[in-house]
């Protein structure tokens, strides 16, 4: 499966791709789809989600690497597919019609290119900046902490400031970021700790809690065996006074930092002709904070997709609007149980990737996360 959106200007456009396997399909052969639809488009990938085995990482890399003659903004989870293929799927976003500068983050803890870490994961010290419209993106990817033989909290520390070293090198700050992805090895040993770690540093740099980035964190392994790796994107407005980053309260849900966690619940981006929905990780959570129908994965995926709707609603938006999103389940048995929630609701269209994984919680059994567009008139 391919699906693909675009959003902009004749001129110069933003590009979605999402890409699965199909039924028998070699990780070579959807890496060599993705890149020939970016080919001809002529778009330059600024970052890539992958989910799948090890195996299936470095094949996906050296058929891109060759094909795209490029080095690869890539963050690879090892998410296991829910359908027993090796790779759950690719999510890429490009852009066509505008200049990108790969930045050298050279003095990155995680980037640094003597790094032993960034020797094993076979990636390079950059980041993606581009201009579109009134305001200047970033995207740091892959990033994973320099040493992996230390605890998980000194690991997420670490990488809290390689993001803010690496954003420096691109000549923005922490305040910059709108979207964050964490995926943290063994999550539910340590999410406590990584939750204290954040909040310590985004306080450190002034970040409120009106102002924090949408995010998603569940479980995923690395390539390199860190504790935990992360991709993180930026935006600078030109002037800040045009409010082209805000963030969005969900309708459903108290605020996440109510109960510890430093994220904002969507956040929105308006650039180029068009508005961009972020919607954060989202799972079966009570309007105070506490998890919601324990033990049934029906009742929680009506839960998540009430509280993911409220928040679309409230931006004018619905799932018909989505260009990417990433459904997280405890077990593959119950994928079925969304795709009949999707069946039921005449939801005929998601460029979705499914994921089995562990979610921040013991007793959560499926998270939802959702980008959504629309053009303005």
């Amino acid at each position: 499966m391919l699906e693909l959106v675009t959003a902009g200007s004749a001129s110069a456009q933003e590009i979605h791709l999402t890409v699965r396997p199909r039924d028998g399909e070699a990780v070579t052969a959807v890496a060599r789809r993705a890149a020939a639809e970016l080919t001809l488009r002529q778009a330059l990938a600024v970052r890539i989600l992958g989910f799948g085995s090890l195996a299936a990482r470095n094949a996906t890399l050296a058929v891109l690497r060759l094909q795209l003659n490029d080095d690869v903004p890539m963050t690879w989870v090892e998410g296991a597919s829910c359908d027993g293929h090796s790779l759950a799927g690719l999510q890429i976003q490009a852009v066509t019609g505008m200049e990108v500068h790969l930045v050298k983050a050279d003095h990155s803890v995680a980037h640094a290119p003597c790094s032993s870490v960034a020797r094993q994961a076979g990636t390079s010290a950059m980041a993606r900046v581009w201009k579109n419209g009134h305001a200047t993106h970033c995207v740091l990817s892959g990033l994973v902490p320099a040493h992996t033989n230390i605890s998980p909290a000194r690991q997420a520390a670490q990488l809290f400031r390689a993001i803010q070293t690496g954003l420096a090198e691109a000549g923005m700050e922490m305040k910059d970021i709108a979207r964050t992805w964490f995926y943290l090895d063994d999550i539910l040993s340590w999410y406590g700790a990584f939750n204290r770690v954040r909040n310590d540093f985004f306080h450190q740099h002034k970040i409120s809690a009106a102002a924090m980035p949408a995010s998603t964190g569940v479980c995923g392994r690395n390539p390199v065996g860190a504790a935990l790796t992360a991709a993180i994107w930026a935006v600078r407005q030109d002037d800040p006074a045009m409010e082209l980053v805000r963030t969005v309260a969900s309708p459903g849900q108290c605020p996440a930092p109510a109960y510890g966690s430093a994220f904002s619940r969507a956040v929105e981006i308006t650039s180029n002709g068009f508005r961009q929905l972020l919607i954060s990780g989202t799972a079966s959570i009570a309007h105070g904070g506490k998890t919601s129908h324990v033990g049934n994965v029906e009742a929680q995926i009506d839960r998540t997709m009430e509280v993911v709707e409220g928040i679309l609603a409230a931006r004018h938006m619905s799932l018909a609007d989505t260009f990417r999103a990433t459904a997280y389940f405890k077990s593959a048995n119950e994928v079925a149980v969304f795709s009949r929630w999707l069946k039921q609701r005449g939801v005929k269209h998601l460029p979705l990737v499914n994921v089995c994984c562990d979610i921040c919680r013991p007793d959560l059994l499926f998270e939802l996360e959702l980008d959504a567009l629309r053009n303005i008139s």
